[in-house]
């Protein structure tokens, strides 16, 4: 069923708000999920290949089908979370920037897609905010996943992802602290990483900004 997935390397050492203890131990976690991809990977493919989805084994393979579904999305989620934050980060993307450009067709400004986004992360329960872009339309729309295979938008590409799941930031702020996390995840966003997302989803809508 495939390669297996490597541990991507990320240097994120230093952000603002966000300590290095919760980065080593977040990045264990990623570590957690891509060995568990793999090893599901590898199990479902065992029993491809020996014929054992029958009636009898049917249980053990959707049980195991579903597991991939979290733990695979759990790692690619991550690296994306990963991939748009960097030390010296900006609290807001260029002004003319493709993004901007975006936010503003979709929402009117930049500022209410921040509220919108940043609403959408204080939502109650553990998940996910991602900014995705409808490549159809172009528009921009904020989403809320829970258990990291809940919630995906059919189509819908990813381009800012904060992860909302409490060991992202219990070891800086309280619980009822969120707010203050996010903030914090603002001020360390690479809009760079952001930036080529929408040029590979709408390459289009970049040469218009």
């Amino acid at each position: 069923m495939g390669n297996s997935y490597s541990v991507r390397p990320f240097d994120l050492h230093g952000l603002v708000g966000i300590s290095d203890r919760t980065l080593e131990m977040h990045l264990k976690l990623y570590e957690g999920y891509v060995q568990a991809t793999n090893q599901l990977t590898t199990q479902l493919g065992e029993m491809l290949k020996d014929g054992r989805i029958d009636h009898e084994e049917m249980p053990a393979y959707s049980g195991l089908t579903r597991s991939l579904g979290f733990e695979h999305n759990g790692m690619v989620l991550h690296e994306y979370y990963f991939e748009n934050m960097q030390k010296y980060g900006a609290t807001k993307p260029d002004r003319g920037s493709a993004f901007v450009k975006a936010a503003e067709d979709s929402f009117g400004t930049y500022d209410m897609w921040k509220l919108d986004f940043s609403s959408v992360g204080k939502m109650r329960g553990v998940g996910w905010a991602v900014c995705s872009l409808n490549p159809a339309s172009r528009r921009l729309s904020n989403h809320w996943i829970s258990l990291h295979e809940h919630g995906h938008v059919a189509g819908f590409i990813p381009l800012l992802v904060m992860d909302v799941w409490e060991h992202a930031y219990l070891l800086d702020y309280k619980p009822a602290e969120r707010a203050c996390y996010i903030e914090a995840f603002f001020a360390n966003i690479a809009w760079k990483a952001v930036e080529q997302r929408l040029q590979l989803a709408a390459p289009a809508l970049m040469k218009a900004a």
